[in-house]
């Protein structure tokens, strides 16, 4: 474990008692106090959550913006300055090279795209080989991942506890939005973006104050139960909200397509890497669909890559899969056969050997009220 990278608060979370895994080749927090009570913490008031393994690169120049559009697969035109979108870069056949938030900066000039942690290295090359082509572009793409830190709170009761530590109304900041803010003094960009199924905030400050931020979170939010979350409560979120995981959702073996991202997919905006692709599998159809489905019968908790099958035959694989916490029901994503996708429509996935039965349901599997 020491030769993994870290982030500025690793001793904060020995300190607090985390479990710590090598997560993508990062020294992180699995869990606190359990998984489950710290899912429902973010659920019922706020969690706070170490995101500085992820990568940052901002890509500026009078080119910016036509050298996203052809890298990306949203439609970056449509940013106004402080506005986010949910993007893919994307392999020549359509595969997805990884999942990304692109923001339009604040002020207008330039951008700021948010990439996997475990992805980090690959983005970073592919960008650059891309940069590379076209040369007929005035565009710099430059790596800030090692100065950049990056908290999440997330939760009904982030935007109250966040508010004690800055003078920007947070109730201005949309979802997908950010703005440059102070926070507890430090000059940051706050987005209303997650990856929870709740109402939160990313912060995304200089590195050297990531520690100073997150005692001061904690300090201020202990009366509301802000608690700090792991990486293990962070996928049972994004699965009931049905968040991808890249590897498991998407890869370069997955379309967005197939995965149910079209909303993110702008076909009509011109040239990008992957759209000829995308848009045959468009015209003929997906061969594959990503469905939501919990067991209806008792054996056993539903695991990445287990077997699906249907009337005996083999049709698929599941991609994420867990006992929710909040539904108290064991629930998962599966990537099947187009002809036996559907709500209502049932599926055996196989557990140690055995078919386990389960039902297609309707997704998200969470959807908070106050939206």
């Amino acid at each position: 474990m020491e030769n993994l990278k870290r982030t500025p608060l690793a001793e904060r979370h020995v300190q607090l008692g985390a479990r710590m895994v090598d997560f993508a080749g990062w020294y992180m927090p699995v869990q606190y106090r359990g998984i489950v009570e710290e899912h429902r913490t973010v659920r019922t008031a706020a969690g706070l959550f170490d995101l500085g393994h992820m990568g940052q690169v901002t890509v500026g120049g009078p080119d910016a913006e036509p050298f996203l559009q052809y890298v990306t697969t949203n439609d970056v035109a449509a940013l106004a300055p402080g506005e986010a979108q949910y993007s893919m870069l994307l392999y020549p056949d359509g595969g997805v090279v990884d999942d990304i938030i692109v923001y339009r900066c604040p002020s207008g000039d330039g951008y700021f795209v948010v990439i996997n942690a475990a992805n980090t290295d690959k983005d970073l090359a592919w960008l650059a080989e891309q940069r590379a082509k076209r040369a007929d572009l005035d565009v710099t793409v430059t790596n800030v991942s090692d100065r950049t830190g990056m908290l999440a709170i997330q939760g009904p009761k982030s935007q109250e506890i966040l508010q004690q530590l800055t003078p920007v109304d947070l109730q201005t900041i949309a979802y997908f939005h950010a703005a440059e803010a102070e926070v507890d003094g430090v000059r940051c960009l706050v987005a209303r973006t997650g990856y929870t199924g709740e109402d939160g905030f990313e912060i995304y400050c200089p590195i050297e104050h990531t520690v100073r931020l997150w005692d001061r979170l904690l300090e201020v939010g202990a009366p509301a139960g802000l608690q700090p979350i792991g990486l293990g409560a962070r996928d049972t979120l994004r699965l009931e909200a049905r968040m991808p995981l890249y590897g498991n959702e998407i890869s370069a073996e997955i379309s967005p397509l197939e995965a149910g991202l079209g909303f993110a997919v702008a076909l009509d905006k011109g040239d990008f890497i992957g759209r000829d692709a995308l848009a045959r599998q468009k015209a003929e159809g997906v061969r594959r669909r990503l469905v939501g489905f919990k067991l209806v019968e008792r054996g056993g908790v539903p695991r990445t890559h287990y077997e699906v099958q249907v009337d005996g035959r083999t049709v698929g694989l599941v991609t994420s899969g867990t006992t929710s916490p909040t539904l108290g029901e064991n629930i998962g994503l599966a990537l099947v056969e187009r002809d036996v996708a559907g709500v209502g429509k049932p599926l055996d996935i196989i557990i140690r050997g055995k078919p386990v039965r389960a039902v297609q349901v309707r997704t998200p599997f969470y959807k908070r009220t106050d939206k």
